[in-house]
């Protein structure tokens, strides 16, 4: 099983080295994208919060 998840690991790492040398346009929208998305989630989360304490 651990063998597995490091072959899964690897490929994964590969997949993404592969896209960012290939097409690194896309790869810096899809990291900016995921960004957002963190951002977002975090102010939802300091707004739900600040809603709990006020």
């Amino acid at each position: 099983m651990a063998q597995t998840k490091k072959i899964a690991l690897y490929m994964v790492i590969v997949f993404v080295l592969y896209t960012i040398i290939t097409s690194p346009d896309r790869a810096a929208d899809l990291v900016q994208i995921g960004f957002e998305g963190i951002s977002s989630a975090a102010k939802g989360v300091g707004a739900f919060m600040t809603a709990l304490v006020s």
